[in-house]
């Protein structure tokens, strides 16, 4: 019989520092020895998040006794079709495992690891435009995000004949035409739209579409047309792991054609609508790329339209940073930043780890709400966050994306640029409230500063912030 090492003997990992709007609960470290009759008291969300920290470690120190031990533990206890607890806990331990083979480190856990990828294989889901639109609206998740949003790209727009829309959002434009819709039925002659979107050809991050941007653009222009509302649509090729140096370039482009034109510049918004895309822009944990590869990918437009001086990249600055400080210097009309509020930034993975159980157990509590077991939908859900897990914890360096920062850090970051946030007003708030009515009774919204924010029994979610140059 394999031999154990007591779990009394393991001490509990110590808190990191959490997100102040995560609500921390307490967990203490269960005494006594695993066997078969006593694993069901493994099986609460506090003792296997504790199982996976001292895994994490075990694998982090290359123990491979104490973390194939505490392995066994968890294949045991942690059923990809069980509970929401054990759900997220499969879900983790697939990411662990993964880590340990990709890494080297201890290497007999590998056919551990094999073994998980074939019972927990991760298989995302290529949307249609049809599918991918219903798919968001099951949840306020997005839809919090859309709604607060178009509220306050309606109100700074009002009274410009072009509104110019920059969409960097993870869903695939699928917030536009509620926005067209809204822009239609409040105006007599609608503005002209121009809508301008990074290529995603590239970009393996759920959810995928599977269709072309132009294909898409094609569909949307077409939609606007049956709303009697004139639209542009235009790709730009640029991505986020280079800060989408190229889309800043396109605009201070255009900003300057308009500068230099002879013919008088129509009245036009600039709607910059950030939504949950920016945290993949690289921040300060990741040092992978050499200084001189980053000074070339973002300009300084501070001192003019017609100016670009490179800025120099310190061990304080980032890619992200530098493109709030390329926003700013478009003097754009709003800027809509919506994200999740969680912090998954640490290098340390012990710390990421936590922080990031502390944070997507809610996906997996709330699904049970509006999709059934055994559905084509909810596994393409689950499927999303299981992606988002193992890159949380399996990657580092560039591999590892998901690099959500929480709220509080936005702020200051775009304080920094110097923006200023603007409070939603009180009829955007209740268009929010509104949709959330639609759907399960956890879901809340309070405010936070100018800021409001979607709850789910009580912890932060989405966060959506409007700011103006200051």
């Amino acid at each position: 019989m394999t031999q154990f090492t007591p779990f009394h003997q393991i001490t509990p990992l110590p808190n990191p520092t959490m997100n102040k709007n995560q609500i921390p609960r307490t967990r203490p470290w269960p005494a006594g020895f695993p066997t078969s009759k006593t694993l069901t008291n493994f099986a609460d969300a506090n003792c296997m998040e504790q199982l996976l920290l001292h895994c994490a470690n075990a694998i982090q120190t290359n123990d491979v006794t104490l973390a194939q031990q505490i392995l066994w533990v968890l294949n045991n206890i942690a059923s990809p079709d069980g509970d929401s607890n054990q759900r997220l806990a499969s879900s983790f331990l697939r990411a662990l495992t993964a880590r340990a083979a990709q890494t080297g480190t201890c290497k007999m856990l590998v056919a551990v690891a094999d073994h998980a990828r074939t019972n927990l294989s991760i298989d995302t889901h290529k949307f249609s435009v049809i599918e991918l639109a219903n798919f968001v609206d099951l949840t306020p998740w997005h839809r919090f995000g859309f709604t607060a949003a178009n509220a306050a790209i309606l109100e700074a727009t009002e009274g410009f004949s072009v509104i110019h829309i920059v969409d960097l959002s993870l869903t695939h434009c699928m917030q536009i035409p509620t926005l067209i819709d809204a822009i239609a039925s409040r105006h007599e002659v609608p503005p002209l739209i121009k809508l301008t979107v990074p290529d995603a050809t590239f970009r393996d991050i759920p959810p995928m579409l599977d269709l072309s941007y132009d294909e898409l653009g094609a569909k949307l222009v077409n939609f606007a047309r049956s709303r009697n509302v004139v639209m542009e649509f235009r790709v730009v090729s640029s991505t986020y792991q280079d800060g989408f140096a190229g889309l800043i370039e396109q605009l201070r482009v255009q900003q300057q054609h308009f500068v230099y034109a002879v013919e008088p510049r129509p009245c036009e918004a600039l709607v910059i609508n950030c939504h949950m895309m920016l945290h993949y822009i690289p921040e300060e944990t990741l040092h992978a790329m050499p200084e001189g590869d980053l000074t070339s990918l973002l300009y300084d437009s501070s001192s003019g339209a017609g100016s670009s001086s490179a800025i120099s990249v310190t061990s304080t600055s980032s890619l992200r940073s530098l493109f709030l400080k390329s926003l700013r210097g478009l003097d754009p009309t709003v800027v809509i930043l919506v994200d999740e509020d969680a912090d998954l930034t640490s290098n340390n993975l012990v710390c990421r780890l936590r922080s990031a159980f502390n944070y997507l157990w809610i996906p997996y509590d709330t699904v049970d709400t509006f999709l059934p077991r055994g559905s084509k939908q909810r596994q393409w859900y689950e499927a999303d966050i299981c992606w988002k897990i193992e890159n949380v914890i399996a990657q580092e360096g560039v591999q590892r994306v998901e690099r959500v920062e929480p709220k509080n850090r936005w702020e200051q970051r775009m304080k920094n640029v110097n923006f200023q946030g603007v409070a939603f007003s009180e009829d955007s708030v209740a268009e929010v409230k509104g949709m959330l009515d639609e759907h399960a009774a956890g879901w809340g919204l309070k405010r936070e500063d100018e800021h409001i924010v979607l709850t789910w029994k009580g912890h932060n979610v989405v966060f959506a912030s409007a700011w103006l140059p200051a």
